[in-house]
Order: structure tokens, then sequence, then C-alpha cells
């Protein structure tokens, strides 16, 4: 008897995006792959901990709240690191019965080497790097074996950090362009990360490294000008880059109807923070999210993502989702990080893993 794996809500809601960009459909993700960053401190914080020195969640316990909000099903895609995926898709086949896409990050760029002790590399210039394999993150194996259906991950994620240097922009375009057509030639898809500067002013050598005037524009310049040349079965399935604000999301959004446009959450912030940010988002042109930080520190992270998902459907406004947030946590009895008052005011937040 042949089993069918589900569809993928992700699928379904890309084809209805590409098709009329106003369409309700919101794409939502969650970015469980921190342990490619932050070391000890990716699960997250135990109650009562401090972010110098925890105590912090294990990883089992990380895995764990992967495979609650996978079986909620409120998201449509789960970001992880290769190994994480290998326990839970490969292993345990988590998402065989799901409408929850798995996802691996495909590489790790040195600006999101965020090891606690030193710090320094987050201040450096973006260097490419990456220590997966799409066979890994297929099979988890370096050579191609086969994988029963609904095993493994064909979606990762790629991510570039550009700092307006021709030679280090160039080295980082270029492990793109290697990726890329790896993955063309053996079917894997991907989805494009670009993050803002992470070393305007510092690139060694280089005295009259300065800030652009518009750092919005600069992100959104570079994105369409290194997809120019990519031919449709070479290109991303979305964009994940940060909050452009109004007009450049709107004229991103606007000057090629089949790149959708998705947006990363960055630090945690409030709870209006997050909330707030996909209504912004939504309202002018984006139609994808993808939150870490924001679900992972969240008090009770499968009530975070219902109301998530009722603001990115439309359902509910931030501010509505906030109190509804708070009225659930009490009837839980899990004491918020913030009182209310304080979760309905809108805070800057860091928009890259390493601020």
């Amino acid at each position: 008897m042949t089993t069918c794996t589900p569809a993928k809500s992700l699928d379904a809601k890309l084809s209805r995006i590409v098709a009329d960009p106003a369409c309700r459909d919101f794409i939502l993700a969650d970015a469980k792959d921190a342990d490619m960053a932050f070391g000890l401190a990716a699960p997250g914080l135990r109650p009562g901990g401090s972010a110098a020195a925890g105590p912090f969640r294990s990883l089992p316990e990380y895995r764990e709240s992967i495979r609650e909000i996978v079986r909620q099903g409120l998201v449509d895609i789960m970001l992880m690191s290769a190994s994480t995926s290998e326990v839970l898709a490969i292993d345990e086949a988590l998402f065989a019965d799901s409408a929850v896409t798995p996802a691996v990050r495909m590489n790790d760029t040195t600006d999101i080497w965020l090891a606690s002790g030193t710090g320094s590399y987050a201040a450096q210039p973006a260097l490419p790097f990456s220590t997966t394999t799409i066979p890994q993150a297929r099979c988890g194996h370096a050579d191609p074996v086969p994988v029963a259906a609904g095993r493994g991950a064909d979606l990762g994620l790629f991510s570039l950090t550009l700092n307006d240097d021709a030679a280090l922009d160039r080295a980082m375009l270029e492990a793109y362009t290697a990726f890329r057509l790896e993955a063309e030639r053996v079917g894997f898809r991907h989805f494009l990360e670009v993050f803002f500067p992470n070393a305007l002013g510092r690139v060694p050598g280089r005295a009259d490294a300065g800030t652009p005037r518009d750092i919005a524009r600069f992100l959104a310049d570079h994105v369409v000008r290194a997809l120019a040349g990519v031919p449709r079965a070479g290109r991303p399935l979305f964009l994940k880059i940060p909050y452009l604000g109004p007009e450049v999301t709107e004229m991103l959004a606007a000057y090629d109807r089949t790149l959708v446009v998705g947006i990363l959450g960055g630090g945690a912030g409030t709870t209006l923070d997050a909330f707030a940010l996909v209504a912004d988002a939504k309202a002018h042109g984006a139609r994808v999210a993808l939150f870490g930080r924001k679900i992972n520190a969240a008090e009770h992270q499968l009530a975070f993502v219902t109301f998530l998902r009722a603001v990115a459907d439309g359902d509910i406004p931030a501010a509505e989702a906030v109190r509804a947030y708070h009225a659930e946590l009490k009837k839980l009895r899990i004491t918020p990080h913030r009182d209310l008052d304080a979760d309905l005011v809108r805070s800057p937040t860091a928009s890259a893993y390493g601020g």
C-alpha cells in the first residue's frame, strides 16, 4: 500500500500568494536553528535565569518544543539545524504526517558565531562558511542515501551579510552561487536570508568605509541586483530580511510579484513587538514572517503562536492579541515576563543574530 504524505501548507500558500499578492494568506515560520549561533544559550533561559549565566534549557527540551509546535500545526515552516533535523525529520519522521515543512539552515556565516566569552566575531565583517551540506540536510549523510517518503528536509535557508566592500561581498555572493548551482542540480529548494551589514566602517584596510545613506535601500537594491542574474530554476522561494519600513517594503514587494518578501523577527522584545511587526509587515506587502527568539522567549510558546497566527491571518488586531495572550497566561497560571501595560509598548529590537 502506498503511503501519501499530507500536502504542505507552505506550498499551497506560496501558490496563492504568487497568483494573487493581495490574498489573505500569510506564511509563518518558527526558526529553531539557534544552536547554529548561540551555543549553550540557544535553547533559551529557564525561569529566573540570566542571559549571561543561565541556567539554560537543554537541547532535548529545545527539541521537545519543536515537536509541540509542529503538532500544533499553526506554523508553516520549522527551521532547524541539520543535527536537529536528523533527529526529528529523519529518525522520528515528525513531519511525515504534518502540513508543516521542515527546513535546515544551510550556512553559518561568521557573523552568527556568537559563543559567549569573546563576542568579537559578530563585530568583524561577515565571512562565508557552511558547516552542513545538501545531502546531510536531506538524508543525514555526506553521500546521498535513500530515505523514506516524508523524512528529511528538502528546503534550506541560505544567509548573506553584505558590508559594502567589493571583495568581501563578492566572496559572500560566490558562496551563494555555488550553493544555488548545487541546489538546482539536485532539486533542493531554498529561501534567502539577507542581514543588514554587520561591520560597516570596520572593514580592514578601508579607512573610507562608512554607512550607506539609506540602509534599507542598500539591502533591497542588493537583493534585486543579486537575483537579477538568477533564472527561475535557481531562485529562492521567498526572502527573509529585516523589516525595511513601509516605503521600501512596498517598493520591494511591488518590484517583482514572484519574489515573495518575508521578514525576520530579530530580538525577543515585547509581545506587541512581535504581533505588531507581523501586522505592519503584512500591511506593506510582506507575506512571510520567520520568528526565532520571539517565539522561543515566550512564556508559553503554543499560546504565543496561536495569537501570532490570528494576527497574521487578520483575525485580531495586534494590541488586542496581546491582551488575549495575557488572559491566556492567567488561565494557565503562568507569570508573564512583563505586566500588560509594559507588554503593550513597542521597543527597539535587534534585527540580526548579533544585534
